[in-house]
């Protein structure tokens, strides 16, 4: 089964060189996934191509106009309401916050994607009403378009899909995945600068390893991002030892 996704956008040059490098490109080389990237400029009503209108009500910046945005929409997701119709993304600051378990959803879908990538102020509402499923942000911050929103999530799903990373369970210990982040990691050589690999990892003791690294990662979780490593000690309570029975 291959993942289809179809980026909208006023900038498709944009994707031109990310899409083709590393994980993304073996992924399409393999035709593991399908990414098409089309100029929302190509359903535009006037010799100028315009896409672009001042907000009723005043306000500084331009919205995206309604009428080349549905018409996009509807050539490449399928009309409102129409059966099978594409899952539309529309990446904008207001949108949910992205997460691994979003990606992890979007990579088991069984259906293309649609990814409206935001611009200027934003977008008419009427359009977010009646064609967008999801509106999907990276974070508390703003950035000038939502195409850098937009191959972070492409990126994030692909890398999730069968057969695309060479070793599956990479992608089982990331940070985030296990609700926790990563413990760190070690390679070759042993010492680097008078640094040693802490001696668990050297014992080939497996259930000393894991242990090791769960503990890290709570650790570091813990100091990073408090948040997480509570809600994952809420869902993961220690063992509370029972009590021994006297004897009579």
């Amino acid at each position: 089964m291959t993942t289809d996704f179809t980026i909208l956008t006023l900038f498709p040059k944009w994707f031109d060189g990310p899409l083709r490098e590393s994980i993304c490109g073996r992924a399409l080389e393999q035709n593991l996934v399908s990414i098409g990237v089309r100029d929302i400029r190509d359903w535009a009503v006037d010799k100028h191509r315009t896409v672009d209108d001042s907000p009723y009500g005043g306000g500084g910046g331009m919205l995206m106009k309604p009428e080349p945005v549905a018409s996009a929409l509807d050539a490449t997701a399928g009309k409102p309401h129409a059966p099978g119709r594409a899952l539309v993304v529309y990446t904008s600051p207001r949108g949910k916050p992205w997460s691994q378990q979003d990606a992890e959803r979007f990579a088991a879908l069984d259906g293309p994607i649609v990814i409206l990538c935001g611009r200027y102020e934003g977008l008419d509402q009427r359009i977010i009403d009646t064609r967008v499923d999801e509106e999907i942000s990276l974070g508390d911050f703003v950035l000038t378009g939502g195409e850098i929103a937009a191959l972070a999530i492409v990126d994030s799903v692909i890398r999730l899909l069968p057969g695309v990373l060479g070793n599956e369970s990479s992608a089982a210990n990331d940070s985030f995945t296990t609700g926790l982040l990563e413990a760190p990691h070690y390679t070759r050589p042993e010492v680097f600068e008078g640094l040693s690999v802490p001696d668990v990892l050297l014992s080939g003791n497996h259930a000393a390893v894991d242990h090791w690294r769960l503990q890290e990662a709570l650790r570091i979780t813990q100091e990073r991002r408090p948040d997480l490593c509570e809600k994952w000690l809420a869902r993961n309570p220690p063992p509370v030892a029972g009590r021994r029975r006297k004897r009579k």
